[in-house]
């Protein structure tokens, strides 16, 4: 199901349940792109030493679990 099909079946459910319509899908995208954006500036993401998929020098594991 996509984005489209899903806002339908939304939008047939809250007519039946007298509710307000959800927003149509991508309404929010800029604004959330804007936002992750000006995240990633102020909080950029750190690189680790060492080849990827080797053990951290105290033997244990990251803490995503590579």
């Amino acid at each position: 199901m996509d984005a489209i099909q899903q806002h339908m079946l939304d939008t047939y459910r809250a007519a039946r349940l007298a509710e307000p319509a959800p927003p149509p899908p991508g309404r929010h995208d800029h604004s959330v792109l804007r936002d992750l954006y000006r995240h990633w500036l102020t909080h950029p993401p750190t690189r680790r030493s060492g080849k990827p998929g080797t053990p951290s020098p105290s033997g244990r594991s990251s803490p995503s679990g590579v």
